[in-house]
């Protein structure tokens, strides 16, 4: 029998890292994950668009009339037109009257009573003086002070030198503080003493808005007033979430330069009510000052230094609140990215849908931070932050689209590479972000 023979050839697997399928699938992955991280940059750029334009919303505008707005009555159908008669137009014109009176006479208070004692100034008075003086403080005619140190006209040489007046503020109630505008509304006592006779006091708040201030006391040595108004501050927002406002008030005199009265803050009398509160902020620190002010040049012959006082009160955020709501989901977005590494090579699907989806998590979580704040020119400390959450990442990005790149020999060696070396180093991104 003649003997039957068979070839047999060696049969050729693929590797079990990367089969022809699989590295198919994964060129369909990294296309998703290209699209996803587009789809990110451009969510991005719509955060910094609404990031630099944050400022320049204009404000709602109510369709309701005001409490205590005159609504039209209609008339009644049985009603004769001839019979109609406005029952409250004599009171309005009583009241426009104590208006126009009331406005008057706050204009009178507005008129420094120095100007009285000024004199027209004269070619004389400016020919004593050099080019540069005349550049520097003006040739206009304007009544002026010969004596004294001050020639403003608004100065009081005959004052016989000026009071000192000791200013104490203690805080009511703060409310309505709008973050995004740096406006509060305050109620708070106000008193002044002095080691003599003050001028006639006509204050006012250069950072205040319809301040209204009730008199308690008013002799020639000591004032007591019950202000309320609404202010505006500055926001400093480069620690957020871990920022501190500082709620300022501050106070001078419409016409009383420091040659007539000089304010100074009493450290005694600087406090807040007993039962004072703010809601979701807590009371870091009291304090006030009084320095000497100097305006630019409002006229010629404007040199007089105004006194003025400033009260601050500074406020904080409870840290444990502030990690919670912004720490917390920044460092569970990296650490489920993270979990995509211990993922094999074979199963990039899985992989990638710890990458690119996390990324998109992150600008809308970044997104949801900034529209609770108001534009600014620098970096938060959250912004940090995110940054450090985008470049971890990416980082971790990079790894799953490694395995595209590297020979199919080298995959596993790779594999182990990036769980050894990616998590410290992501941990040390996020420790930069956090801290710098």
């Amino acid at each position: 029998m003649a003997e039957q023979t068979t070839d047999e050839t060696p049969c050729e697997t693929a590797p079990s890292a990367l089969r022809p399928g699989a590295k198919k699938r994964s060129r369909n992955f990294v296309l998703i994950q290209v699209v996803s991280i587009l789809a990110a940059f451009l969510l991005g750029s719509f955060v910094l668009a609404a990031k630099s334009n944050a400022q320049g919303r204009p404000g709602a505008t109510s369709a309701f009339p005001a409490v205590g707005a005159r609504l039209p009555v209609p008339a009644s159908p049985s009603a004769s037109p001839s019979l109609m008669v406005a029952p409250s137009a004599a009171p309005r014109k009583d009241e426009a009257k104590d208006k126009k009176e009331t406005a008057a006479d706050e204009k009178k208070d507005d008129v420094s009573p120095a100007l009285a004692t000024a004199t027209l100034a004269t070619d004389a008075d400016l020919s004593k003086l050099s080019e540069e003086e005349k550049t520097a403080i003006g040739t206009g005619k304007v009544p002026i002070h010969r004596e004294g140190k001050f020639r403003s006209p608004f100065a009081n040489p005959s004052f016989g030198g000026p009071a000192k007046a000791k200013i104490g503020l203690v805080i009511d109630e703060i409310r309505s503080y709008d973050i995004q505008t740096g406006t509060f509304e305050a109620h708070f006592f106000l008193s002044l003493t002095s080691d003599k006779t003050m001028p006639k006091i006509n204050l006012d708040f250069p950072n205040g808005h319809e301040v209204n201030c009730e008199p308690s006391a008013d002799t020639d040595t000591f004032k007591f007033y019950r202000c309320s108004g609404s202010f505006t501050t500055d926001v400093d927002l480069r620690a957020y979430p871990f920022d501190t406002q500082r709620l300022t008030i501050a106070i001078e005199d419409k016409a009383a330069g420091v040659d007539q009265l000089i304010f100074e803050a009493d450290p005694n009398r600087t406090s807040l009510n007993s039962e004072f509160h703010m809601s979701g902020w807590g009371v870091a620190n009291v304090g006030a000052r009084a320095y000497e002010h100097l305006y630019p040049p409002r006229f010629d012959r404007d040199d007089l230094y105004v006194s003025r006082y400033k009260f601050t009160l500074g406020i904080d955020r409870f840290a444990t609140s502030a990690a919670f709501s912004v720490f917390v989901p920044a460092f569970i977005i990296v650490i489920i990215s993270l979990m995509g590494l211990w993922v094999p090579p074979s199963e990039l699907e899985v992989r990638s849908n710890a990458g690119a989806p996390m990324l998109a998590a992150a600008v809308l979580f970044h997104f949801s931070l900034i529209q609770a704040l108001p534009a600014t020119g620098y970096l938060t400390r959250a912004d940090k932050l995110m940054l450090a959450v985008y470049v971890s990442l990416l980082l971790n990005m990079l790894t799953t689209w490694t395995f595209m790149l590297v020979d199919e020999e080298h995959v596993d060696a790779w594999f182990r590479r990036f769980r050894a070396w990616i998590p410290p180093l992501t941990g040390a991104v996020m420790l930069i972000g956090s801290f710098v």
